[in-house]
């Protein structure tokens, strides 16, 4: 593989990198958001012992556990991207000597 390839690739998964960290930030964030939520229904559910907010509690818990399906993911695409980039870097300093 050709340097300049390998530079175009590497600077490729370089913004590739950021972009799904900055996605893992903003996740973050709104993970957080959907946790307390689910929290707050379970509270509730178990101080109401109603079949509503238990229902409540169930949807809410879903929606949280499906952010940590969707940072579990971007963890790792984070993680192929990490080798990737290593991989290429590897590549570079080879092709250089």
């Amino acid at each position: 593989m050709s340097r300049s390839l390998i530079e175009r690739r590497l600077t490729d998964v370089s913004q590739r990198l950021r972009r799904v960290r900055e996605e893992l930030v903003v996740l973050d964030e709104q993970r957080e958001v959907f946790t307390d939520a689910a929290e707050d229904a379970r509270v509730r559910s178990l101080v109401s012992e109603t079949p509503i907010a238990h229902r409540e509690y169930e949807e809410a818990q879903r929606h949280a556990d499906a952010m940590d399906r969707s940072r579990r993911l971007l963890l790792s695409q984070i993680a192929a991207l990490s080798a990737t980039q290593d991989e290429l870097l590897d590549r570079l300093v080879v092709s250089s000597d």
